[in-house]
């Protein structure tokens, strides 16, 4: 089994998310005793968010990067950038396992083209992940303006507090359904702590959910002893 590293606390919320979707993975393909054999590097988030908001992206690149050597150095054959919205600088930290290819990889099983993204202001508007997803020939929609600004504010205001809300729940589920007025087959979570306030139950069509999506994957590719894949060409 190859040494996974995460790269987390962005925030530390969906990091425990990812140490215990990989864990419960190694579990059900291994049985008896096995876990997980993972290195962990948390950043503090408060620095991180302070340089997004301050268009600060080289600052944060150098951070990161600093996390992904670190994480190498201690053994980690296979990097996991624990955040969607920091796969903006993800070409500086030198090769990980990204989540755009994680998640196109799983739109494209099951048979779906035209996704709705959901994530930061950062991730729905930019062309870094919305980007990645088409590069894979996937057509992405995006909420809105009205909608990312809610959406954004949920992430930022709430879910990286730990603080998960029955009313932004249905504030989600709002969202979601106009996208699937205008032509969305499937919503990609793309935000690791949406996925602690919406399931496939809050959805009419098939939800990505890219923490686990991400995990799971760098799980398989470590029992297959195998690297991470590259961008589609």
């Amino acid at each position: 089994m190859k040494v996974i590293g995460l790269l987390g606390g962005m925030s530390w919320e969906s990091s425990a998310e990812y140490y215990r979707i990989v864990n419960e993975r190694v579990k059900l393909l291994l049985g008896g005793y096995h876990s997980a054999r993972v290195v962990l590097y948390s950043v503090d988030f408060a620095e991180v968010e302070r340089m997004q908001a301050e268009d600060r992206w080289d600052d944060a690149a150098r951070l990161l990067r600093a996390g992904a050597d670190a994480l190498r150095r201690a053994g980690a054959d296979i990097i996991v950038l624990c955040t969607n919205t920091m796969h903006k600088v993800a070409d500086s930290l030198g090769p990980i396992l990204h989540l755009g290819d994680a998640t196109a990889a799983a739109v494209e099983a099951a048979g779906v083209r035209t996704v709705g993204l959901l994530g930061t202001a950062f991730t729905m508007e930019q062309d870094f992940y919305r980007g990645r997803l088409e590069s894979h020939g996937l057509t992405v929609l995006t909420p809105s303006a009205e909608d990312r600004a809610e959406v954004h504010r949920v992430i930022y205001d709430e879910l990286v507090l730990g603080r998960v809300l029955e009313r932004s729940r249905q504030v989600y589920r709002e969202v979601i359904a106009r996208l699937v007025e205008r032509g969305a087959q499937g919503v990609v979570l793309g935000c690791t702590e949406i996925e602690l306030l919406v399931s496939q139950e809050d959805s009419p069509v098939p939800v990505f959910p890219t923490t686990r999506l991400h995990a799971e994957l760098a799980v398989d590719l470590a029992l297959r002893g195998s690297g991470p894949p590259g961008p589609a060409r």
